[in-house]
């Protein structure tokens, strides 16, 4: 394999490995139907049925919209929802609320 071929398939592999890890940028102008129920930056609308999903790690946000996407994960609304999401939708929705600072430490102390 030539010099120039292994430059352009690492080149595609870094490419491809950071669009898997989702655009926080392109997250953020997906969440606008999240934001309903889990608030701009994912700290919620002050309901406690609406789980805080800022700062809440990308590999768990992501497994759990596939699940609710699966349906192996239950909620209605949610199976809605994510049912429409493709991989990287799933992978940037992630990126913009894992990206958020969480107020989650703020509210326990009240």
């Amino acid at each position: 394999m030539s010099k120039h071929l292994i430059v352009l398939a690492l080149g595609l592999l870094i490419a491809n490995g950071a669009q898997a890890a989702g655009s926080a940028g392109r997250g953020m102008e997906l969440s606008k139907t999240c934001q309903a129920c889990h608030g701009v930056d994912g700290n919620g609308v002050g309901d406690p049925q609406y789980p805080i999903i800022a700062g809440q790690y990308h590999d768990y946000l992501s497994h759990a919209l596939k699940s609710y996407r699966s349906g192996a994960r239950e909620n209605v609304i949610m199976q809605g929802f994510a049912g429409t999401l493709s991989d990287q939708d799933i992978a940037d929705l992630a990126a913009y609320f894992s990206s958020q600072k969480s107020n989650l430490g703020d509210l326990a102390g009240q």
